[in-house]
């Protein structure tokens, strides 16, 4: 539908609970009678649809109401530059979780960039601020525990809407979990790091937030569904993020769209998702 576009800690039995939560949900979704209707909602692969709308209603509200505002007034009076910095700190922040998933995919080839690159951004890079490591040929990559569980042969599963959070599915909502008690900067222990992780996520929340405006603004006004619209990306964007995975790559096929991280420079269009 649109090709090329393209972004808590807890128990293992809170894990269970949340996925029996979500099949009770599916059980309750109203489920078409007509054969064409049943053949889409099915391939949207959706059970939970009505519940997930009633939460999309929700995101919608708080995205217009407080998070837009924010970004607009962000984008409009921080300057260029120290936009950049704060999304290349953010992004810095990430290194070790990726670094950890890398590994586990077994892409000991892009484990290793993540690596230079965290140690060239930390310490030439100015704690991060500049993206040095891109300039020496260490390109950005995603990698996270939604990916690993993709890559290990785990499917998707069902479409789920998370609060505050958008569209995803429950094997990237078990790796959001995972990605959060998992991060190796949790356990060093030192409540000035947590203080910076905690301003670091949120400035980036905001910086991908500003630089999704523009399309997501087009996208709410041209889409005859603006909630399959973002299901549909975020469903490509994820299977795109996956075969990268599996492909193992250090420099991965570019992506872009309402859910892709921010760039520093230009991106241009890849094939499309599968």
């Amino acid at each position: 539908m649109i090709a090329g576009l393209r972004k808590f800690e807890t128990s293992v039995p809170g894990w269970a609970a949340a996925g029996l939560a979500l099949a009770l949900l599916g059980a309750c979704a109203q489920v078409p009678a007509d054969p064409e209707g049943r053949a889409a909602y099915d391939a949207a692969n959706d059970p939970a649809e009505p519940t997930n709308r009633v939460i999309f209603a929700g995101n919608q509200w708080v995205d217009r109401n407080a998070l837009q505002p924010v970004a607009r007034a962000y984008e409009e009076y921080v300057p260029d530059r120290a936009r950049r910095s704060l999304r290349n700190f953010s992004f810095n922040l990430k290194a070790p979780t990726t670094l950890v998933n890398d590994t586990l995919q077994g892409n000991f080839s892009r484990a290793w960039v993540t690596t230079q690159r965290f140690a060239v951004n930390t310490t030439v890079g100015g704690a991060g601020l500049f993206d040095v490591a891109t300039d020496w040929d260490l390109p950005h990559h995603e990698a996270d525990f939604g990916q690993t569980f993709g890559v290990w042969g785990i499917g998707p599963g069902p479409s789920v809407q998370l609060p505050l959070l958008g569209p995803s599915n429950i094997r990237d909502s078990v790796g959001r979990v995972v990605g959060f008690v998992a991060n190796p900067l949790s356990f060093a222990g030192s409540e000035t790091l947590d203080t910076v992780q905690l301003v670091g996520t949120g400035m980036g929340m905001v910086d991908q937030r500003a630089a999704m405006l523009a399309i997501t603004d087009e996208l709410e006004n041209t889409s005859l569904d603006y909630y399959v619209t973002l299901r549909s990306i975020s469903a490509q964007r994820r299977a795109a993020l996956v075969e990268e995975g599996k492909a193992g790559e250090a420099r991965p096929r570019v992506i872009v769209g309402p859910l892709a991280p921010p760039a520093d420079r230009p991106m241009a269009p890849a094939a499309g998702g599968n």
